[in-house]
């Protein structure tokens, strides 16, 4: 049998299409999450939210409740409750860094205590895409159409608190508001993510197109439409690769992303413009009244 024709028939199954769809839904909306990571400097939220879904997975395993629907709404919670204590760029980091040690000594005493299968809670943080089901799908769907939509909704507010904390604050605006729904978006992002690539790969679908899109946008705008861009390609890529190989598809998305982000990084210097520039130009003098 011939690649395309292996392909063609495996594209034929229910859990391949769901994973195919899934990977597609995540391609809208999760590389958009990392240009948020990126653009606030909490590269460690990546493995605290990991730690907190495997508490929330170590929960629902206890009260017989779906062990990822249990990670998405613990991860959420978690990035509104770490939001006060983001004062600061250097403060969100901390904080992250507090919620990573406190989430895994919590898990890991839960599973202790409750004599649960430890094994079954740490399998799910390796993914397993062709696992994706409906609800997996809805939640995909609703970051898909959300996350970009807070983009194009509250651009501006979001390429000043992206640039410069303290600019935001003196052009008028509501950092910390802000602050809170971009975390809990990118810790839902991250726990959405599981189901597809695991936690411990979540940067194929988040961080590594961000980081190629910055390289290579010029405003925040062109930035988040190059990360969609490679993220499709990415996933869709990775995911063929996959099939016609026989290949598991999260260490493939994650050399495929990886590949993009390195070739990004060896256009020269002198064809990119940072967009930072465009936002401090375009910003409001921290003087004004505004």
């Amino acid at each position: 049998m011939s690649t395309l024709g292996q392909i063609g028939d495996l594209l034929q199954l229910v859990p391949v299409q769901r994973a195919g769809v899934g990977l597609l839904l995540g391609a809208l909306g999760l590389p958009v999450v990392g240009v948020v990571i990126v653009g606030l400097d909490i590269m460690p939220v990546r493995f605290a939210m990991m730690h907190v879904a495997l508490l929330g997975i170590a929960i629902g395993q206890l009260v017989g409740l779906d062990p990822v629907l249990c990670a998405l709404v613990a991860c959420g919670l978690a990035g509104a409750g770490v939001a006060p204590l983001a004062r600061t760029a250097e403060g969100l980091s901390g904080a992250m860094g507090l919620l990573m040690s406190l989430a895994i000594a919590a898990a890991l005493l839960m599973l202790a205590l409750s004599g649960v299968n430890a094994n079954g809670a740490f399998a799910l943080l390796w993914g397993s895409i062709l696992a994706v089901g409906p609800a997996d799908l809805v939640v995909l769907g609703v970051l898909a159409a959300a996350v970009p939509a807070l983009f194009l909704w509250s651009r501006r507010d979001l390429a000043l608190l992206l640039h410069d904390r303290e600019l935001a604050m003196c052009s008028g605006v509501a950092v910390q508001r802000l602050t809170v729904v971009l975390l809990v978006l990118v810790a839902v992002a991250v726990a959405g993510a599981i189901r597809l690539t695991g936690a411990l790969l979540v940067d194929a679908l988040t961080l590594l197109p961000a980081l190629a899109a910055r390289r290579l946008g010029r405003s925040l705008v062109s930035i988040t439409l190059w990360a969609i861009g490679i993220g499709v390609a990415v996933n869709v890529a990775g995911f063929l690769i996959s099939l016609a190989w026989d290949l598991p598809p999260g260490p493939v998305l994650v050399l495929a992303a990886g590949a993009v982000a390195l070739a990004a990084h060896l256009v020269p210097e002198r064809r990119t413009s940072s967009w930072r520039t465009s936002v401090s130009s375009s910003a409001p003098s921290p003087q004004s009244p505004h």
